[in-house]
């Protein structure tokens, strides 16, 4: 089920609520529920405590993804972001978008891993060991549906050494500060739109010109090699990304990539 948005494109949990009767009603039996903490799209954060509240009074699991925004919680400031996390039975944020982590590396919790363990353990014959049914050690190929996984954790390990929480921080607000700006510069020239609200690193934005001249705006603006944005569809209109989040992205490449883009909707 995909349940519909608000106008800044986060989940409605009263339609949540509504659908779950409804498939109730039907003898169907509703049993996750995936929240988005920073959409890929745009950003957009679900209303976490509201969705958990149902989700308890319901019996469903609740995942929260996190995926790139997850992150920027590394920051106190921002953690409002989670807020409600504390009802998720699962959640998971994506080191190698935005924690500056070679891909690919996820985070991965669980408030209860023996559900996750009941679910997926196996244990044959050539497994069995002392450490195991002691419980000496935690076996995380039980926590996931491939039997073997390369050593991720080491190169997270690193960054995290290597930054530290406060450099990491740094960079963090450093980029949401930059997005900022940039979102600003948006909002003051009359021929571009906001086209989702920016939290955090992202900006959606468009010419209000209509789908064609966004699309010949992107395309040139990424033929000139001098920078690179993506596009996604909101609301039935095609739209521009612009994110902020490598560690040597500073001031003057933010100016310059907005200069562009003035300078190409100049020649449309």
């Amino acid at each position: 089920r995909l349940i519909d948005v608000d106008e800044s494109f986060a989940m409605r949990s009263d339609l949540l609520r509504e659908q779950i009767a409804v498939d109730r009603a039907a003898g169907r039996v509703p049993f996750f529920v995936c929240a988005t903490v920073g959409t890929t799209s745009s950003n957009a954060i679900d209303p976490v405590a509201e969705i958990g509240d149902i989700c308890k009074a319901e019996g469903l699991w609740l995942h929260v993804d996190a995926a790139m925004s997850g992150t920027a919680a590394v920051c106190p400031e921002f953690r409002f972001i989670q807020n409600g996390l504390e009802h998720a039975d699962s959640y998971c944020f994506n080191p190698h978008k935005w924690m500056f982590t070679s891909f690919d590396c996820d985070c991965f919790y669980v408030a209860d891993r023996a559900a996750l363990i009941r679910s997926l353990s196996i244990l044959p014959e050539y497994l069995k060991n002392r450490a195991t049914e002691s419980g000496a050690v935690i076996d995380y190929r039980d926590w996931q549906i491939p039997l073997g996984r390369r050593f991720r954790a080491l190169k997270l390990w690193f960054v995290i050494r290597h930054y530290g929480v406060e450099g990491l921080r740094h960079h963090v607000r450093r980029h949401i500060e930059l997005a900022q700006e940039f979102r600003s510069w948006v909002e003051a020239d009359e021929r571009f739109e906001l086209a989702a609200p920016a939290p955090l690193n992202l900006v959606c934005f468009r010419l209000r010109d209509g789908d064609a001249a966004n699309r010949e705006l992107l395309d040139r603006l990424n033929a000139t090699g001098d920078l690179y944005l993506t596009h996604t569809v909101l609301d039935g209109k095609y739209t521009l990304r612009l994110c902020v989040g490598q560690t040597r992205t500073e001031q003057e490449h933010v100016e310059k990539a907005w200069e562009h883009i003035r300078r190409i909707a100049d020649e449309l």
